[in-house]
């Protein structure tokens, strides 16, 4: 299993965040977490990561506790999780080819990932993956350089470079066009079934997570609300998710060709 959650709770300034998650991803599995602003998907994403720490239930990543283990093998564990984020943690001054890079920090020893740090030693490797997001140009230029939307493909190219075992992603095209958008959840879909990793990520795009994922889960309010195959989402289904923030756009499941393009 490559992610489990049983009972997991989580508070966090006195306000309850989570409760009682009970959600597993077997290795290869692909979903996508839909519902309201504050339903909590970037909080479970954050556990998932080891960015957080439950305060009840039990968290089980690649087969392993993460808080049972010493440092050393905690660090090896992250370094199989790969993480996109809505606005990506890229120093402004940093070269493109060093954040990309930066994505198998973790794997090897310190010194190693110093040098690499300093100097990537896989520039064709970085410039792959930035090619297959439509940024080959931009492997030498400064982030701060970028537009948000390109910030967060270099976002996704770091995560792709990692090649992680265990893919999240918390609205990782907010910024792009509805064409960059569904071409960059397609590459992630894509390339987690290539190398059988897991991939979950959280999309406010009612019709990518349709077009895109066999799986959807649908949280409110800290809670699972539903957790379905995508062709037994429907539109009632997604207005009592949804209570009053119903996307404009949110439609009978269709086809996924169908839904390609479409963004809320």
């Amino acid at each position: 299993m490559s992610l489990e959650l049983r009972g997991v709770g989580l508070s966090l300034d006195g306000a309850v965040i989570l409760r009682g998650i009970d959600l597993q991803l077997a290795a290869g599995e692909q979903a996508a977490l839909i519902g309201p602003s504050g339903a909590g998907k970037s909080t479970l994403l954050l556990l998932a990561n080891t960015g957080l720490r439950p305060d009840c239930g039990a968290v089980r990543l690649l087969d392993a506790d993460p808080w049972r283990l010493p440092r050393r093998a905690l660090r090896a564990l992250r370094a199989r999780i790969g993480s996109v984020y809505q606005t990506p943690p890229l120093p402004p001054r940093q070269r493109v080819i060093h954040a990309v890079a930066a994505g198998r920090l973790g794997q090897g020893g310190e010194l190693a990932a110093l040098r690499r740090l300093l100097w990537p030693d896989d520039a064709a490797g970085v410039a792959a993956e930035l090619e297959r997001l439509g940024l080959a140009d931009k492997l030498w230029q400064r982030c701060d350089q970028l537009s948000g939307g390109q910030r967060q493909r270099v976002g996704i190219a770091r995560a792709l470079y990692q090649r992680p075992d265990l893919m999240l992603a918390d609205e990782p095209v907010s910024a792009l066009d509805p064409r960059l958008a569904d071409d960059s959840i397609r590459l992630l879909c894509e390339d987690a079934r290539a190398r059988r990793a897991t991939l979950l990520a959280s999309l406010h795009s009612v019709q990518l997570a349709l077009a895109h994922f066999p799986r959807i889960i649908g949280l409110r309010d800290g809670a699972v609300v539903f957790d379905l195959p995508r062709e037994q989402v429907h539109t009632q289904l997604l207005a009592e998710l949804y209570a009053g923030e119903m996307p404009e756009t949110a439609v009978e499941p269709a086809a996924p060709a169908a839904l390609r393009g479409l963004q809320c």
